[in-house]
């Protein structure tokens, strides 16, 4: 609702130096405009594709079996990702090519904005194709048996993969304000509405602000024969790998905001803690410098049982069992 509300809002926001009509098409090859829309038609016209384009790729990611659901969330975020960039850089190219004209005839087309909006749209898209595509696939499995101990008997001839997934959202919301707020200035700052000077003092911290708080603010574990894989971001990058012969133990502990200093990527004296919520966490511990890693995640135990047995056994086998799955979502009222 936020990106629909901000491209209805920018023709808006210029009303005073626009004409009655917006000049909306140019025909191909053609510099002089062909087709026009009153104000209000241009407002709302792409707000409502932009809200259509949402209902669509929703609609696509609920009838999404579980086992895909992972990477369907991923193209979901493709989509909109690139949508977003093309229809709100449509709408500051319409509005700058009718800036400051009496009539709507006047305004000529904006072709080396279309032609950055088009690039920025493909490259969104190729980029998070190209995240989705490198990561590794783990296929939902029910558990076979329970941990009764810190190290899990792994059975002859099977490779065992655990895996678990949380989310904040109160940490998406506030990337999400902080997101909208920098592409408010960037669509002003391409449409000519204001100067440059202001504009990036607030694009960028509240860019940068956006992509370390979303980096944080959801993170996937994996344990396998090849040692732990903690991911960041709905994409699942970047990530951080420990192979298992660098793992000296692993254990699962309670931990608060309050102990590791926040939320989110922290450095404190008990180590670096990615904290997304108060309680369990799989911490472990490396060899060498004997430094801890821990990471709020659920199932946690049965995690660090998985890689104490590796670390003591480190089999080479054929078959697959992922011993969880979860993918669960903070509620709300959680502290």
């Amino acid at each position: 609702m936020g990106t629909a509300g901000l491209i209805a809002a920018l023709p808006w926001a210029a009303h005073g130096r626009l004409p009655d009509r917006l000049a909306t098409h140019w025909g191909s090859g053609q510099d002089t405009p062909d087709g026009s829309m009153p104000l209000w038609a241009a407002s709302l016209f792409p707000a409502l594709i932009w809200l259509a384009l949402t209902a669509i790729v929703f609609v696509a990611q609920r009838r999404a079996g579980d086992p895909a659901r992972g990477t369907t969330r991923a193209w979901t975020a493709a989509a909109l990702l690139s949508g977003g960039i093309l229809l709100g850089g449509a709408q500051a190219s319409v509005v700058r090519a009718n800036l400051d004209h009496a009539d709507w005839h006047q305004a000529r087309q904006p072709t080396a904005w279309i032609v950055v909006t088009l690039a920025g749209a493909a490259v969104a898209a190729g980029v998070v194709g190209w995240l989705v595509n490198s990561r590794v696939a783990v296929s939902a499995a029910p558990a076979t048996q329970e941990p009764s101990g810190p190290v899990l008997e792994i059975p002859r001839g099977q490779r065992l993969v655990w895996f678990s997934r949380i989310t904040n959202p109160w940490l998406h919301l506030l990337a999400a304000v902080a997101g909208l707020v920098a592409v408010a200035a960037l669509v002003t700052l391409v449409s000519g509405l204001a100067t440059a000077g202001p504009l990036w003092a607030l694009l960028a911290p509240f860019a940068f602000t956006s992509l370390a708080v979303a980096g944080c603010a959801t993170v996937q574990a994996r344990a396998s024969e090849r040692g732990l894989e903690v991911a960041f971001g709905p994409l699942g990058w970047p990530a951080r790998r420990w192979p298992a012969e660098d793992i000296e133990s692993a254990r699962a502990e309670n931990r608060t905001p309050a102990q590791v200093g926040g939320w989110g990527y922290r450095l404190r004296g008990l180590g670096t803690t990615v904290m997304l919520r108060s309680g369990e966490c799989l911490v472990i511990r490396t060899r060498g410098k004997g430094r801890e890693f821990a990471v709020s995640i659920d199932d946690a135990e049965r995690g660090a049982a998985l890689l104490n047995a590796l670390n003591m056994t480190r089999p080479f086998l054929r078959t697959a069992t992922v011993l969880h799955g979860a993918a669960h979502t903070i509620p709300k009222t959680t502290k």
